[in-house]
């Protein structure tokens, strides 16, 4: 399996990388951003270059009421001649 390059998997990965993530072209990604970006979408860190990825999860996962959302864990197997 190849690495990828650290711009790529770090906290601030391109702009083209958070299109591949959200299944978007890097073309169409620019158009959304700019429009979510009014609805609270992390900017572009001009320091660092690009935009903050845990940022950018939260705003979807807030967006889409999964932010409190939690995994609880198995609580055994099914019996289903209980029923």
């Amino acid at each position: 399996m190849r690495r990828l390059p650290t711009r790529e998997e770090g906290l601030f990965p391109s702009e083209a990388e958070i299109a591949r993530r959200l299944s978007q072209t890097p073309q169409e990604w620019a158009a959304k951003a700019k429009l979510l970006e009014r609805d609270g979408l992390p900017r572009i860190d001009p320091l660092m270059g690009g935009r903050f990825w845990p940022a950018v999860r939260a705003y979807f996962l807030t967006r889409y009421g999964l932010a409190g959302a939690e995994a609880l864990a198995p609580d055994g197997p099914e019996n289903l001649d209980a029923l």
